[in-house]
């Protein structure tokens, strides 16, 4: 795991949570996206080399919907940028980590992704991903 790609955050309201972000960090959002597969809106933000991703369910049956639900607004996610997404899942699964993806899928910001079940990490959600890289 090369870094921290970026920080989820899970919100009820993507457009208040982009204002709130917006004046915290000083900085635009740069990228709005629809996720449809994980029905989820989300906005990135870019401080240094750092990002934060805010996440807004689209539907009450999503995993953030859930988790809000559950735990309320918050952290939802920390995810680490691999260069080899497959390999890293390989690896994880060798270790023992229960992966939530049988294979990686696509995300947000030109990613593809795998989640790491937060049952084998204290409780944390991490999500492992890979730039899409284009020929």
């Amino acid at each position: 795991m090369n870094k921290i790609e970026h920080i989820g955050i899970a919100v009820k309201d993507l457009n208040a949570s982009i204002d709130i972000y917006q004046k915290l960090l000083n900085t635009d959002c740069y990228k709005t996206e629809l996720v449809a597969s994980e029905f989820v809106n989300t906005a990135f933000f870019k401080t240094g080399d750092n990002k934060i991703e805010l996440l807004q369910a689209t539907s009450p049956d999503s995993a953030v919907a859930k988790f809000i639900e559950k735990k309320g607004e918050g952290i939802h996610h920390v995810a680490f940028l691999v260069d080899d997404i497959l390999a890293e899942m390989e690896r994880l699964h060798q270790e023992g980590f229960v992966l939530l993806n049988e294979s990686p899928k696509k995300g947000a910001d030109n990613k593809m992704v795998c989640f790491v079940h937060p049952k084998d990490t204290n409780g944390v959600l991490i999500e492992i991903c890979q730039e899409i890289k284009w020929i």
